[in-house]
């Protein structure tokens, strides 16, 4: 047997697997409108949903829910790119229910659990680095998971940045690490590499208000901005701007979570924690990068 032909067998899975694998491609790739929960998959091949998923994620190297996703977002892709759908149309024809859903996809973000944010960090491991950007030294900080903390060293401040983003978690381990660190860098600050088939992992760490509120702020398109009440109506608390402006301000993954883009009511650019220079070089910059 030749190596090619014995690799080949070694890789390639045994019937009942090999079998299950090719139906749940098939049934994906030609029902991915209707999005296939695991469950409905499985109820569909006679199997349990925790075998299926096993069988699936070892043989293809990806859960069914992940394969489901990469075939909506390539057919996402077609429908904005080729056919210039606009984001709601294109949200609809992939099977989702609005653009929030399609938006997820092309930026990865979950939040930690309250009780890491209660517990001030404790048992949290965060890595940290310091790397050159564009709107000045940069701190990174991340977890096991993502991208946790983005912060600017800046003297003029009056703010130490390790120090200011550490004082939110003080019971966290912190490790210095600017070799872990320097992908993140790289993938923030370059437009290049902000493809929707290569998400950025955020990681979000706050009160269960405030991630609402960074959440909200990571739906406001590049180069465009919001007021404080409008984010406030948008999570579903139409009073509640003040507390609102207070999340903002509290917000741990500067330019990433794009708190830059909130402006006070009247549409003035207000007050911003990196300094109001940073925030007005900020707006430019992404006004430049949607002229490019």
């Amino acid at each position: 047997m030749t190596v090619a032909a014995r690799l080949h067998q070694d890789i390639t899975p045994d019937g009942s697997d090999y079998e299950t694998v090719r139906r749940v491609i098939e049934m994906i790739t030609q029902d991915y409108r209707s999005q296939p929960t695991l469950d409905r998959l499985a109820a569909d091949l006679g199997q349990s949903p925790s075998q299926l998923q096993k069988v699936f994620t070892r043989w293809a190297g990806l859960s069914p829910k992940a394969f489901l996703q990469a075939v909506t977002l390539d057919h996402a892709k077609r429908l904005l790119g080729t056919e210039g759908l606009p984001l709601l149309d294109a949200s609809f024809e992939v099977g989702y229910s609005g653009p929030g859903r399609l938006h997820d996809l092309f930026v990865t973000h979950e939040a930690m659990s309250p009780g890491v944010w209660k517990a001030r960090g404790e048992g949290l491991t965060i890595r940290y680095g310091y790397h050159p950007s564009p709107f000045g030294l940069a701190l990174i900080m991340i977890t096991d998971r993502g991208l946790a903390g983005l912060a600017f060293d800046d003297p003029s401040l009056g703010k130490d940045a390790f120090e200011d983003m550490a004082s939110r978690w003080p019971k966290a381990r912190y490790v210095e690490d600017a070799a872990a660190t320097a992908p993140y860098a790289a993938r923030v600050f370059d437009p290049a590499r902000w493809q929707a088939d290569e998400p950025l992992n955020v990681v979000l760490i706050g009160s269960d208000f405030q991630i609402r509120v960074w959440q909200a702020l990571m739906q406001i398109p590049l180069a465009r901005a919001c007021t404080y009440s409008d984010l406030a109506r948008k999570i579903g608390q139409p009073t509640a701007s003040r507390a609102v402006g207070a999340a903002v301000g509290r917000n741990p993954i500067s330019f990433v979570v794009p708190c830059h883009r909130a402006l006070g009511k009247s549409g003035d650019l207000t007050g911003y924690h990196w300094g109001l220079t940073r925030k007005r070089a900020m707006l430019g910059w992404e006004v430049g990068q949607g002229q490019a």
